[in-house]
């Protein structure tokens, strides 16, 4: 998975930010914070779905609607998560690799839903709410992608510039932490399972609280642990009716598959063959080999690897999207047509395959496969409205179309969901000129030019055309 000098690496290509991070049905992609380092938003479709299969219960029933809480995925080995204002929550890699269980990860992310629904963040003060905006206005806008010879890159982009940096203004009081822990413990047992993975958790790292603040793990500087803290979380815990339920053998099967593909995704491929060496036979272990190879451009062996996966899972799309992303990368578009249709086909609501799909069907050049491509990056907007790479296909499909005012209308889409407002107004005032007057498009195009601090000039320019 190669890495974009945006936000986000898209995991079919990787994924997002998972820099060379996760391949195939993963999405990442890197922003620059304000120090220069890189930062890696990740987007895979399968991970995605695994977290949201084990969270939406909790999500529910803390009275949140799942499908509003977006869990964005950062490549860093730094264990934290963080609650963004609105309905964002980011975890690292760093923090799903430390959890040695399913039970552990969703009892951290229970917690941080206590935060979410107490809101905590929009109550930690006017300096910090406007530190926190930016950034999260900007995660939630979408996927742009750069596809540089890594897995399925989709990328989007982190609008501010110091990530957790600006997170980290929101240093939870004790006495949040405290109701957080409180609320993890009635959503876990409310959704049928243990709050003994975060007690476990809290207790792994208790040592913690006797570090400075530049020894610890910056989840902890946010969510201080205290000996009182943990005890009482324990008392409680320790009473609720749920309290030995344990992990079912699919969500352990589930969790190893992402530690392994965010594993293959993110380190170099020699790394995983000596994690996952020939001799295991795991599924996760020939899921991650298979990445390896095809990060390697080994084409021939990352196809054989992922058939023989296929075989097995005749119905899976994400072995699908990873065989076609393969073909996709090494010039085989054809190839990975059929391929890239199947994986859509079998899941129709994940826009990121849609994209992939177009993007393909793009790598053709063929006129006939034009319209095609519209339908599917128009259908995965109708799922992912804010999507840069999405508005970058569609410009380019419309461009090819030779219809300029639709392109020159998504050019300025794209832009203005990346926050480039100068550019979104050039597009825009090109579109408006293009487009016929009075039509939807033509008034999408006007409302861009209105909110992106227009100048005088231009202005006077809108009230020429009318």
């Amino acid at each position: 998975m190669s890495a974009v000098t945006v936000r986000w690496l898209r995991a079919a290509v990787g994924m997002v930010a998972m820099a060379g991070v996760l391949a195939a049905p993963i999405s990442v992609v890197h922003a620059q914070d304000g120090g220069g380092e890189q930062i890696n938003i990740l987007r895979d479709t399968e991970i995605e779905a695994i977290l949201h299969q084990e969270m939406d219960p909790i999500f529910a029933a803390a009275n949140l609607d799942p499908k509003l809480v977006k869990l964005y995925i950062v490549g860093d080995d730094e264990m934290n998560a963080e609650t963004g204002s609105g309905y964002n929550m980011i975890v690292t890699t760093g923090l799903i690799m430390q959890c040695k269980t399913p039970n552990e990860l969703m009892g951290v992310l229970a917690h941080e839903t206590g935060h979410m629904a107490g809101g905590h963040v929009a109550r930690s003060g006017d300096m910090e709410h406007a530190a926190l905006g930016p950034m999260v206005v900007a995660i939630g806008l979408g996927i742009l992608a750069a596809i540089a010879g890594a897995p399925d890159a989709a990328a989007g982009l982190i609008y501010s510039g110091s990530y957790f940096g600006e997170l980290n203004v929101l240093a939870y009081s004790r006495d949040q932490e405290s109701r957080a822990d409180e609320a993890a413990v009635t959503y876990l047992e409310k959704a049928g399972y243990s709050a003994e993975g975060l007690v476990d958790f809290f207790d792994n790292f208790r040592y913690e609280e006797v570090f400075s603040n530049a020894k610890q793990y910056p989840y902890f500087q946010d969510h201080p642990l205290s000996d009182d803290r943990i005890e009482a979380l324990s008392t409680r815990a320790r009473t609720q009716p749920h309290w030995g339920v344990k992990d079912t053998p699919e969500m352990i099967a589930q969790f190893e598959i992402m530690k392994a593909k965010i594993k293959a995704f993110t380190n170099r491929p020699y790394q995983t063959f000596v994690d996952f060496d020939e001799k295991d036979p795991s599924y996760p272990a020939r899921y991650a080999r298979a990445i390896a190879y095809y990060r390697e451009l080994e084409t021939d062996k990352a196809l054989k690897a992922i058939n023989a996966l296929i075989a097995e899972q005749p119905d899976n799309p994400y072995l699908w999207e990873l065989k076609g992303q393969a073909l996709l990368e090494t010039s085989r578009g054809v190839e990975g047509e059929p391929v890239l249709r199947h994986a859509v086909e079998l899941k129709p609501d994940a826009p990121l395959l849609r994209i992939l799909f177009a993007e393909d069907l793009l790598s053709e050049d063929q006129p006939a496969k034009l319209d095609e491509a519209v339908l599917n990056l128009n259908r995965s907007l109708i799922l992912e409205p804010d999507s840069p790479l999405a508005w970058q296909y569609l410009s380019e499909a419309y461009d090819a179309k030779g219809e300029d005012g639709m392109a020159r209308l998504a050019a300025a889409e794209q832009n203005f969901d990346l926050g480039q407002m100068k550019d979104a107004r050039t597009f825009a005032m090109r579109a408006r000129e293009l487009l016929k007057r009075d039509t939807p498009e033509w008034r999408r195009a006007t409302d861009i030019i209105l909110t992106s601090n227009p100048s005088p000039e231009e202005l006077r320019m809108m009230g020429q055309q009318g």
